[in-house]
């Protein structure tokens, strides 16, 4: 006796998945795509972040062992270099060597006693850096303020 497909026993009439089965899966999919881009997104600008923090962390501590071993500090960053920093750093938000150094605030008695080992009347000096760039971080907090 030969059977019709319509006679196998244990099958349906159909199979596969219905209209509304595979909307639900599409706009599950969708919603988790989204998210995943929001987030690659704002993984970028924490890297910059990070990197900013590291960078200002990195100069500072070069500025306070400068100051350690002459008892002054530098005129500007490029003093740092070699011996403190291999390099001034790209500001990762600029793109440039652009920092805002933050002169030390000078006492009447040192403005006259300014002087290197070499006897070279000096400034005052910087003892901070600070990034130029405009805007605020993730968290809101300005770029000039880290």
């Amino acid at each position: 006796m030969v059977r019709h497909r319509s006679q196998v026993p244990g099958r349906g009439s159909q199979s596969g998945f219905t209209l509304i089965e595979l909307i639900v899966v599409v706009t599950i999919i969708g919603i988790l795509a989204s998210v995943a881009v929001v987030q690659v997104r704002y993984a970028t600008r924490k890297a910059l972040e990070a990197a900013l923090m590291h960078d200002l962390h990195e100069m500072r501590k070069a500025i306070d062992d400068f100051y350690a071993d002459k008892q002054r500090f530098p005129s500007d960053l490029n003093e740092l270099v070699p011996n403190y920093l291999r390099k001034i750093p790209l500001d990762p938000i600029t793109k440039a060597a652009d920092w805002e150094q933050v002169p030390n605030p000078e006492t009447p008695d040192e403005s006259s006693a300014l002087t290197d080992t070499s006897g070279a009347p000096q400034g005052p000096g910087i003892s901070d850096v600070k990034c130029p760039a405009p805007g605020q971080t993730l968290d809101g907090r300005p770029y000039s303020e880290l």
